[in-house]
């Protein structure tokens, strides 16, 4: 597709978000009508429909000589790869599920193996058209309220349309090194030492994640891009489970691709609760079907259906409740986390994934997310279930996580549930600069205020 069509569907696919916009009621729900979603917190049904993004889910155009994409907003990191690794580039920072949006990453936060490198897919982003509460498009770039305030708000501010965003070089593989640490403290001296110098045993690293198996067992893998693999590439989208290979082997190879996608196949380690880890359910599951939104597709079925808790109810078993949480904690307070978190939760295994971020164009904090720039993080994930008894309050377990996660002085995200009250939202997320900007840019308050969305559910 030459460059004026490209640019002319997409001013024709702005023209029909803004008049699906102007058609919703006053009072109506403001949503995005998109076929799928990475989100792992409840909303209040509603029979208004949704934003027409339907052309809004494409790579616009590449410039190679600039290393910078133009991208929809709805655009899939699935497809931005596809159309950036076809000129050996890539995203600074690619997050790990092929189905997260370029718009839903950087209004809802993401993190990747080279955020140690380049913080947050929200910093290479140089410029973004906004589809504001005004029901306006607003160009924005970085020093202006509302880009600087824009990660983390969730569509509380708008929805972003077009992003040009940074791209760099890779080669086509990725030569990896499993490292086993024995202990948590040890393993933060390590990621310390790699974030400082950027390398390993004089190897330069350009990716850096790890597994936490068990307090004695954890792991780093050192990525270092490649044009000589040194042997053949291993292939995760087979038989073979990617996250299991930290165990398995010291090295490994895998082409640029098959790296980027390694944790969507079986959704890190979550297929197991679909049977998919076994090799008879694996060679009957087709290969297709072995991706994130798949799975998740297979959740939000048995949230509506109650299976699970049906399960659970017949066999006498104890009520569920559902720990599915990313959160960021300074990499010196890390063995105290999951020193915690063995205790109190017991849920293994956990990613591990540091992350420095840049700061705004000024050098500051984001506003509604602020990391302090410069300091080394280490992003935990945790998904699953424990089961907390039919007598439990809300969301027990969650709420005590919220608390450890800011003693220690960390952030959580907010894709899945959230606990909070009011006046701790607003001290944690910077309430009071949020509601001030959204004044603004929404001076009708047709958009969902981000508390309501993130612990009130609508």
């Amino acid at each position: 597709m030459a460059e004026s069509g490209a640019w002319r569907q997409h001013e024709e696919a702005v023209a029909r978000l803004l008049t699906s916009y102007a058609d919703l009621a006053p009072d109506a729900p403001v949503r995005l009508a998109k076929r799928t979603s990475n989100l792992f917190r409840p909303r209040t049904a509603t029979t208004s429909p949704g934003l027409d993004v339907s052309g809004l889910t494409g790579v616009i155009e590449v410039d190679p000589g600039r290393r910078t994409a133009e991208v929809q907003g709805m655009c899939t990191y699935e497809d931005l790869v596809a159309a950036t690794l076809a000129h050996g580039l890539v995203p600074e920072v690619v997050p790990q599920l092929r189905t997260i949006t370029l718009g839903g990453a950087v209004t809802g936060l993401g993190v990747e193996s080279t955020s140690f490198r380049h913080g947050l897919p929200h910093e290479s982003v140089l410029e973004m058209d906004v589809l504001t509460g005004a029901g306006e498009i607003v160009t924005t770039g970085p020093g202006e309220d509302l880009f600087d305030t824009f990660p983390n708000s969730y569509g509380s501010l708008g929805y972003a349309t077009r992003l040009r965003i940074s791209l760099v070089a890779v080669p086509s593989f990725v030569a990896l090194r499993h490292v086993r640490f024995a202990d948590a403290k040890e393993l933060a001296a390590g990621i310390a030492a790699v974030v400082g110098s950027g390398e390993h045993d004089g190897v330069r690293v350009d990716g850096l994640d790890g597994v936490a198996f068990s307090p004695d067992e954890l792991y780093l893998t050192l990525a270092t891009f490649t044009d000589r693999p040194g042997g053949p590439a291993s292939d995760y989208t087979g038989q073979q489970v990617f996250y299991r290979s930290l165990q398995q082997r010291e090295h490994d190879v895998l082409t640029t691709e098959d790296y980027l996608w390694r944790w969507d196949t079986d959704w890190f380690w979550c297929s197991g609760a679909f049977g998919v880890q076994r090799p008879v359910v694996r060679r009957l599951w087709p290969r297709r079907w072995r991706r994130s939104d798949v799975y998740h597709r297979l959740v939000g079925l048995d949230q509506r259906l109650g299976l699970v808790d049906r399960l659970d109810a017949r066999a006498g078993r104890p009520r569920r409740e559902r720990v599915v949480q990313d959160v960021e904690v300074p990499v010196e307070r890390l063995p105290d986390f999951l020193a915690w978190f063995d205790d109190e939760v017991g849920m293994r295994p956990v990613w591990l994934c540091p992350l420095v971020s840049r700061g705004t164009s000024g050098g500051g904090r984001w506003p509604t997310y602020p990391l302090e720039p410069g300091e080394t993080y280490v992003n935990v994930g945790f998904w699953g279930t424990v089961h907390v008894g039919d007598d439990a309050d809300d969301g027990p377990t969650n709420r005590a996580i919220e608390a450890e996660v800011h003693r220690l002085g960390g952030h959580k995200s907010l894709y899945s549930e959230a606990f909070y009250d009011r006046e701790t939202f607003d001290r944690l997320y910077d309430g009071a600069h949020l509601a001030a900007v959204k004044a603004r840019v929404d001076p009708d308050d047709r958009l969902t205020h981000l508390y309501d969305k993130a612990v009130r559910r609508q």
